[in-house]
């Protein structure tokens, strides 16, 4: 089974190797750090069975990348390999045309018998992804109303927001703000408040893609 991974985490990419380094039967041809690394690679050899893709990616995320594969090489099975179980993403990779939908902390065989599965022609699916996926079946979401939402962030909090998207510590956001490092605390407590979150990374996500930051 001829595949390849696609991450712009050079560590979980030797992680899903070492996963696949148990079972003789795989063979991974190549791997890519993002969708458009992934299609000039497909140009030089598509013969593959199937694309282990991740979701958040630079260039090119796995959605739009998984839109562009299937179009041109429909043949090619693809399985989401994510962090991210949220109903958006579900929904956009089925849609985009994903085979499976896997979470990054798949056990080695769990994740072998999920790419046997899908290269037969079955759907690999964490059972909470196949749940949520049921449910949006069941209760349909208009994603794009959702996003649309009003969200009214003042220019200190995108300030704060924008630092907290590269990763930088409250202290260090205090210091290149100026602010102490409680009021950055406060800033963030009203970011989460009026994004309606309770992580970093979901904050940083939503500001991406209601286009605050």
């Amino acid at each position: 089974m001829r595949i390849a991974i696609i991450d712009d985490n050079s560590f979980l990419i030797t992680s899903m190797k070492e996963k696949l380094s148990f079972f003789e039967e795989i063979q991974i041809k190549f791997t890519a750090w993002n969708g458009a690394d992934l299609l000039e690679k497909l140009e030089a050899n598509h013969n593959l069975d199937l694309l282990l893709m991740d979701i958040e990616m630079p260039n090119m995320n796995g959605i739009a990348a998984t839109l562009a594969v299937k179009q041109k090489y429909p043949q090619l099975k693809i399985i989401m390999l994510t962090v991210f179980d949220n109903d958006e993403n579900i929904f956009n990779a089925i849609k985009a045309g994903a085979d499976g939908y896997l979470l990054k902390d798949v056990n080695p065989h769990a994740l072998f018998n999920g790419i046997v599965e899908t290269i037969k022609g079955g759907a690999a699916m964490n059972p909470s992804i196949a749940l949520k996926t049921l449910k949006l079946l069941r209760n349909p979401i208009n994603f794009e109303e959702t996003n649309k939402e009003e969200i009214n962030l003042t220019a200190r909090e995108i300030d704060v927001l924008e630092q907290l998207a590269q990763g930088l510590s409250y202290t260090l956001i205090a210091e290149n703000l100026f602010l102490s490092p409680s009021t950055v605390r406060k800033h963030i407590e009203n970011i989460y408040s009026k994004l309606q979150v309770h992580s970093k990374l979901e904050a940083v996500q939503k500001a991406k893609r209601n286009n605050l930051i």
